[in-house]
């Protein structure tokens, strides 16, 4: 059986973690299936976007325990590249957070560019909980999305959010029924995959580069020479023609 499965629908590749029986935590072989497949999607010119998911009923519940027992910066870092490298991606990546998603479960879905959850999501932190220090860029993630309090209060205070409790603290984008989950997030992916794949890649990279620079007029001049770019490609005089034809019809 694989541990990772891969479909391709509408530009839209969705990559879901498939170990149930261990509710899809994060072992060595399940973190190499997860590079090949990153590197095989990203590979795809026909891919535009990725939904990141778990078969239920966890999304991921985090590491193996038994391998913490026994952890070294060489094995924790083997463990983190299961999300570092989905982190990574320069294309739009979306959870499809489904069930538990459990420390470095957490961190999978914190290291999508935007997050949506069903209603029986858990974003459950638990590293003070099980007497360990987060790993892999978890308190830096967390705080930078959803600020410093409710960071502390998942992190410390051992607050488990639900996807409704998750939205309204701003940890994800939307809460959707469960049954909804999936075909929600691949919708929203579709949307980005039918932009041209070189312009989302970039317009994704300036919303990083944004986080270092602190006044308007900055970013107006990081935004113009891309924009200029943008302009020069025979894609943007492709969808004018489409939307001027689209608008003279109506006329």
């Amino acid at each position: 059986m694989s541990l990772v499965e891969v479909t391709i629908s509408e530009r839209v590749a969705t990559l879901t973690l498939n170990n149930p029986a261990e509710r899809n935590t994060l072992t060595a072989p399940m973190v190499a299936e997860i590079l090949a497949a990153m590197d095989a999607i990203e590979a795809d010119p026909g891919v535009g976007a990725i939904v990141v998911t778990g078969t239920a009923p966890a999304f991921c519940a985090g590491a193996n325990l038994g391998n913490l027992a026994e952890s070294s910066e060489q094995s924790l870092g083997s463990i983190y590249e299961g999300f570092l490298r989905i982190a990574r991606s320069p294309l739009p990546t979306l959870a499809a957070v489904n069930g538990a998603a459990v420390g470095a479960g957490m961190n999978l879905a914190l290291g999508c560019d935007v997050r949506i959850a069903g209603r029986r999501a858990k974003f459950d932190t638990r590293f003070l909980q099980i007497g360990i220090h987060p790993g892999g860029g978890h308190t830096w993630m967390l705080r930078r999305i959803v600020g410093p309090q409710a960071a502390m209060a998942a992190v410390v205070f051992g607050e488990v959010m639900d996807g409704a409790e998750a939205e309204r603290v701003g940890l994800v984008h939307r809460c959707v029924d469960d049954d909804q989950l999936l075909a929600v997030a691949q919708e929203m992916a579709q949307r980005a995959a039918s932009a041209p794949r070189e312009l989302a890649i970039i317009v994704k990279q300036t919303i990083h580069d944004m986080a270092d620079i602190d006044n308007h007029p900055a970013a107006v001049k990081r935004e113009l020479d891309p924009q200029v770019w943008s302009t020069r490609q025979p894609w943007f005089a492709e969808r004018i023609a489409a939307l001027q034809q689209k608008i003279s019809s109506k006329k």
